[in-house]
């Protein structure tokens, strides 16, 4: 197919000038061509390649597009507008967002990125691809030309002519048996032809935070279905031997997410945007710290153990990011009787025990008053120290041996919107909170804070009450179950 001219007219759209032409699609810019018709946005038109040479895969490509396109929602994704008849013209018209693309990013400085940009972008995608988890979707082409950064910070994900959805036919795997995608970026699930899967797209992160951080691809970029095998055992060289100023908890994130197996890398995308947020909270292993390749022989255990291995999808994205999640708990630091301390303690335990795959964040809110302006920056840190330890020793008799857990503390005049913004920029699926969460005296000053988090919570809140009377906590407070 040539391209199109400017000034074509399709279907009420006017062609501009044609602002990509790829391997499998060419991108216009359009516009209503009726005067009367105002545009919502700017918009473009994405129109398949069609000539005698292209593959099936593009007309394949542009059906996933917009079957996915036309129930994907949320601002990490482009607004869908029209599509063309495919036997007349197929196209999409869609949202044309602003912004750079990490490949224009890349382009454009041959340095290795910060490290605070690179966890900060990271984290932007991370939560672009949780979204899209959580509606039962997964990209499976994930690479720097399909995630633009908008001025904002924040990430939309590009190019869904290669991804599934868990309640739609996946058409892909219907016609096209061999495995899709781009090899550079391809998780190991998908060489062998498992689809729909939401950690190989927590594998691609992995890719892309790899190459922002040394400007080197952690597998190269293999032309071959040898090459590609590769990755099933081996894994790539530790990227601090490559940056030595790289911190061993990036590499920890980093190599988690380039597991071969599916298991062992992040359950959720949000987990990956989480650790990115608060590098001083992720525990690092030996993952972190390791300098060296792995040898030769441990590649050949790897080897013969891929060989007999059988690849299984994961459950449904939104079902495994249900068994994954995040359990924020919001613990009083001030005037607090111990009923409230232990009835929180009993409630996140239940939760914990529904949930063995969970994240616990614990939280704690502090008045801005209680860090003076005019004091030494050593005695802010000492009251932020103060408060972790009590909220570390609120958490000790969870006794949350393998389970992950973080303390942080937040520092705001507004205890409900601190709470509400730390549970929607982290992803929290559920918070736990007392009935009255701040002190007997000031109940009913406070009264309302439980109310506004409950009734402007992006997720479940579950509230609670005073659970046992004060005489039975002696018994508790003896066995060191309570705080004093």
């Amino acid at each position: 197919m040539k391209l199109l001219e400017p000034g074509t007219v399709v279907d009420g759209f006017r062609v501009g000038t044609c602002l990509h032409a790829g391997g499998m699609a060419h991108i216009y810019q359009v516009a209503y061509a009726a005067a009367a018709q105002r545009r919502p946005f700017p918009m473009v038109m994405k129109v398949p390649r069609m000539t005698a040479g292209d593959g099936a895969e593009n007309i394949v490509g542009f059906e996933v597009e917009l079957q996915i396109l036309s129930v994907l929602t949320g601002a990490h994704v482009p607004r869908l507008v029209a599509a063309g008849d495919l036997e007349k013209l197929p196209y999409l018209v869609m949202e044309h967002v602003a912004g750079q693309t990490l490949q224009q990013r890349l382009d454009a400085n041959a340095e290795p990125l910060p490290l605070e940009e690179i966890a900060r972008l990271g984290a932007a995608v991370a939560q672009a691809v949780h979204s899209l988890h959580l509606q039962d979707a997964c990209h499976l082409d994930l690479k720097p030309a399909n995630v633009l950064i908008r001025p904002d910070g924040l990430a939309v994900l590009l190019d869904f002519g290669l991804s599934c959805h868990a309640r739609y036919p996946d058409l892909l795997a219907e016609e096209l048996r061999p495995a899709v995608g781009s090899p550079t970026w391809m998780a190991p699930e998908q060489v062998v032809g498992v689809r729909g899967d939401p950690r190989s797209d927590i594998f691609a992160i992995g890719v892309m935070l790899y190459e922002l951080a040394t400007r080197e691809l952690p597998f190269g970029n293999p032309l071959t279905k040898g090459g590609l095998r590769q990755r099933l055992w081996m894994d790539p060289v530790p990227p601090r031997r490559l940056r030595p100023d790289l911190p061993e908890w990036l590499q920890q994130v980093i190599l988690r997410c380039l597991e071969p197996e599916a298991d062992r890398r992040y359950a959720s995308a949000a987990l990956v945007a989480f650790d990115l947020s608060h590098p001083g909270q992720i525990e690092v292993t030996e993952l972190g710290r390791r300098e060296q390749p792995t040898g030769f022989w441990a590649h050949c255990k790897r080897w013969v153990r891929a060989a007999g291995m059988h690849y299984r999808p994961s459950a449904m994205p939104s079902r495994q990011i249900a068994e994954v999640p995040i359990i924020m708990v919001a613990v009083p630091n001030r005037d607090v009787s111990d009923a409230t301390l232990y009835s929180l303690r009993m409630a996140v335990a239940r939760a914990l025990g529904t949930a063995p795959g969970a994240r616990l964040a614990c939280v704690s809110v502090i008045s801005p008053g209680e860090t003076p302006g005019h004091d030494t920056a050593s005695s802010e840190t000492t009251v932020h120290r103060r408060y972790l330890g009590m909220l570390r020793q609120w958490a000790q008799p969870l006794e949350l041996n393998g389970q992950s857990v973080s303390f942080h503390i937040l520092e705001s005049g507004d205890v409900a919107q601190a709470l509400l913004r730390y549970a929607e920029g982290n992803h929290v699926s559920m918070i736990v909170m007392g009935a009255a969460t701040h002190g007997l005296q000031m109940q009913r000053l406070l009264a309302t804070v439980p109310i506004k988090v409950a009734m402007a919570a992006p997720c479940t809140v579950v509230l609670v009450k005073q659970a046992l009377p004060f005489g039975h906590l002696d018994a508790l407070n003896e066995q060191g179950l309570l705080l004093s």
